[in-house]
């Protein structure tokens, strides 16, 4: 019965639309880091899952080393 599934076709395709989607989430991250003035390596944790969610609240609670003396 698995062999008929639908979703064996896509098993070829799989680890190829896993890195479109990690390439989705990590290109962003890597403009919002360097503009943030944080090392662009960064955003490459954002496809570990837990570690991304403790990521983000470092960059929204963090000093952006780029912003110098403003308060926003």
């Amino acid at each position: 019965m698995s062999e008929n599934m639908h979703g064996m076709e896509m098993w070829s395709t799989g680890p190829l639309m896993m890195l479109v989607m990690a390439a989705l989430v990590v290109v962003p991250f890597w403009f919002i880091f360097s503009k943030a003035g944080h090392s662009k390596w960064l955003s490459l944790l954002m496809v570990v899952p837990i570690v991304n969610v403790i990521l983000l609240y470092f960059l929204a609670f963090s000093k952006w080393p780029n912003l110098g003396n403003k308060n926003t």
